[in-house]
């Protein structure tokens, strides 16, 4: 397939190289200068409109809803470039609303639209293990689940409205931000009565404690090894949606309140751009204790 991927970050950049690794043609558009590993494989295109021009499917990798918007349809945008008949496939994190709209725009245009969130960081989008969860018709899926799977490994068609993808990537965000918050707390608390927080983790991952976020995250917690995966700011703009969301729908939502206010105080000690494990410095700092401290 002719494949146009916008936006290179974290996440698009080995994304997008595993379409290639696939025998995918891309023609790539971003803000910034594209890495030299993307300039080897890939032709660069001066704006989304040129990439929409020339591709048979538009993948769009942002970080914000603002930016989806300005990537589709601000001058020299994606909708001026596109034919009838292009698939366009939304995989970064926003509103289910704005979905909604954005979906409508280039349905007018005789296009289709995905929303097809995804889950697993810098690590899943590098080994192609993303979780995937898609919103929109089953047809328009039909036809982009082979590229999914190039990309992920667990992909769930979610429902056949746009938006639905986009509502299920929020929940998922609710369940990682709270167990991050349980994994820092047990080991600031761990640690602080004495115990070792290494060997306690080590015995968690054993019983019904264990999770990806205590193996993974709970390793960086212990080792203080915050370069980014997943940005801090990215995970309050994803919380912040939900708790948007919940507003409008009536819903509590007290835990993920607690939680966005832990990455509002790393934020505010200059922490935004660190990965979100390091939520656990806030719990610290709120403690007066350092897992990581000499004994």
């Amino acid at each position: 397939m002719k494949i146009g991927f916008i936006g290179l970050g974290i996440m698009g950049r080995p994304m997008a190289l595993n379409l290639h690794a696939a025998q995918h043609s891309l023609l790539v558009h971003d803000h910034a200068p594209p890495a030299d590993d993307i300039k080897a494989v890939a032709d660069i295109a001066p704006d989304g409109k040129t990439v929409a021009a020339k591709s048979e499917v538009v993948i769009v990798m942002v970080p914000d809803t603002p930016d989806v918007e300005a990537v589709l349809f601000a001058p020299g945008g994606v909708a001026e470039g596109l034919k009838p008949g292009t698939l366009v496939i939304d995989m970064s994190s926003i509103s289910p609303l704005g979905t909604k709209e954005f979906a409508k725009k280039i349905n007018a245009l005789g296009c289709d639209y995905l929303d097809a969130p995804v889950s697993g960081g810098e690590v899943g989008a590098k080994q192609a293990t993303l979780t995937i969860m898609v919103g929109g018709p089953a047809k328009a899926f039909e036809r982009a689940k082979p590229l999914f799977e190039k990309m992920g490994k667990n992909i769930t068609h979610v429902g056949e409205a746009n938006g639905d993808g986009q509502t299920c990537k929020v929940a998922n965000q609710i369940i990682v931000a709270l167990n991050i918050q349980a994994v820092a707390e047990a080991l600031v608390f761990a640690s602080r009565a004495g115990a070792d927080p290494a060997k306690v983790r080590a015995a968690l991952m054993g019983g019904f404690a264990s999770s990806r976020i205590l193996e993974l995250h709970g390793e960086r917690m212990l080792n203080g090894t915050f370069n980014p995966g997943f940005r801090i700011r990215l995970h309050q703009k994803d919380l912040n949606l939900a708790l948007s969301a919940a507003r409008e729908l009536g819903v509590v939502l007290p835990n993920t309140a607690i939680a966005q206010q832990m990455f509002s105080s790393c934020a505010a000690h200059g922490g935004a751009d660190l990965d979100h494990s390091s939520m656990i410095l806030a719990i610290e700092g709120l403690s007066s204790h350092s897992i990581r401290e000499k004994k």
